[in-house]
C-alpha cells in the first residue's frame, strides 16, 4: 500500500523502520525540531532521523489544519495514513483523505488508557499487562474501533523497556492490520465506553519521590520514569535521580531495613534503603547531579558517616 506515516518519538521510529520494508512510504510527517535532552540545542525527532536515513521525504508542519498543508498531504495520494505517537491533532479533512482511513498504533489495551502517556500510567497504576492496539482514527481522543491488539506482561519493566517492547509488537500488529484492511477482512471492535480510563501527560516533577509515598508507589514512580520525567530526590543532602528502586521482599533485606522510618536513609549489609510511609525500598542505582550513574554501594561510599548512623532523605527541592 502507499502510506503516509506520522510519528515523532523512538516508539514511532521503530514502527516506521519495519513499515518501510513492507510498504511504499510516500512521505513522513513528524513534529518540528525541538530542544531535547540536556544539550539545549534543537534536535530532530527520532522519526526524522530514521526517515532521512531511509531516504524518505520528511515534512514538519506545525499544524495539519492549514489548507495548504492539507493540499500538500493530498498530493502524496496515500492509500492509508499510519500514525504512531505523532503529537498533533488530525482534523476531519485529514481523517477523510485516504480511502483506507487513518490507523493509529496506540500503546495500550483500549479502551484502557486513552491519551498521551499510556505506558507510564499503566505502570503507575500497577497494571499486570500492557499492550498495543491498531485503532481506526476518528475525531474523538482515541475513541475509534480497533482491529488488532497485542499484549505484554509488565512485570518489573521500566517505561523505556516496556515502550521498546510495545513498539515491536505494534509494528507487527500494524503490518497485520494493513493486510486485513487492504483485503477487506479487518474485524473492527467498538470500544466499551464503560471501561474507559485516560492516560494524561506525566506532569513536571510528578515522578519525584516523597517520604510520604508508600514504598510500592515509589517503586512504580521510578519504573515509570525516564530522561524526560526523572524520579528525583535528595538523599543524604545530595540531589540525585533515582534510576532503580526495588521492593524489599527477601528476609535479609527486611531484617536490615527493619524499623526504618519515613524520610530515613540506612546503609547496611552493603545495601542502601530509603524509608517510606509504610516501610522501606532498596535503591539499586542513582545518578547524583553532575556525576555519572552509579550503583548504590558506590554512592554510599561517598557519603560520610552513612555506615555509622541513619541519615535522612527528602523530596527534591523546587
Amino acid at each position: 500500500m502507499r502510506v503516509v506515516f506520522m510519528g515523532t518519538p523512538e516508539f514511532a521510529a521503530t514502527i516506521l523502520e519495519d513499515l518501510s520494508q513492507q510498504h511504499e512510504v510516500a512521505a513522513v510527517y513528524t513534529r518540528p525540531d525541538a530542544v531535547r535532552g540536556r544539550g539545549r540545542k534543537l534536535e530532530p525527532s527520532p522519526v526524522k532521523r530514521t526517515a532521512e536515513r531511509l531516504g524518505l521525504p520528511v515534512l514538519e508542519p506545525r499544524t495539519l489544519r492549514d489548507e495548504a498543508v492539507q493540499a500538500e498531504l493530498a498530493s502524496f495520494e496515500p492509500d492509508v495514513i499510519c500514525v504512531a505517537a505523532y503529537g498533533a491533532i488530525l482534523p476531519k479533512a485529514v481523517l477523510d483523505l485516504p480511502p483506507f482511513g487513518c490507523l493509529n498504533v496506540h500503546a495500550s489495551l483500549l479502551p484502557r488508557w486513552r491519551g498521551a502517556a499510556p505506558v507510564e500510567r499503566a505502570i503507575l497504576a500497577g497494571d499486570a499487562v500492557a499492550g498495543v492496539c491498531i485503532m481506526r482514527m476518528e475525531e474523538g481522543l482515541d475513541t475509534g474501533a480497533y482491529c488488532v491488539c497485542r499484549t505484554a506482561r509488565i512485570d518489573g519493566k521500566t517505561a523505556p523497556e516496556l515502550t521498546d517492547e510495545l513498539a515491536n509488537l505494534g509494528s507487527h500488529a500494524l503490518l497485520t492490520a494493513l493486510v486485513h484492511v487492504q483485503s477487506g477482512a479487518a474485524e473492527w471492535t467498538e470500544q466499551d465506553e464503560s471501561q474507559v480510563t485516560y492516560a494524561s501527560k506525566v506532569g513536571k516533577r510528578e515522578l519525584d519521590l516523597d517520604p510520604r509515598d508508600t514504598a510500592e508507589a515509589a517503586v512504580r514512580k521510578v519504573r515509570a520514569s525516564s530522561g524526560a520525567h526523572p524520579a528525583r530526590a535528595v538523599v543524604a543532602a545530595r540531589p540525585v535521580t533515582v534510576l532503580a528502586l526495588r521492593s524489599v521482599e527477601d528476609a535479609r533485606g527486611c531484617e536490615l531495613a527493619g524499623g526504618l522510618a519515613a524520610g530515613e536513609v540506612r546503609f547496611a549489609g552493603k545495601r542502601l534503603f530509603l524509608g517510606f510511609a509504610d516501610g522501606a525500598a532498596e535503591v539499586a542505582s542513582v545518578k547524583p547531579d553532575g556525576r555519572q550513574a552509579m550503583d548504590a554501594k558506590a554512592f554510599a561510599a561517598g557519603v560520610q558517616g552513612i555506615k555509622q548512623k541513619t541519615l535522612s532523605w527528602e523530596a527534591a527541592h523546587e
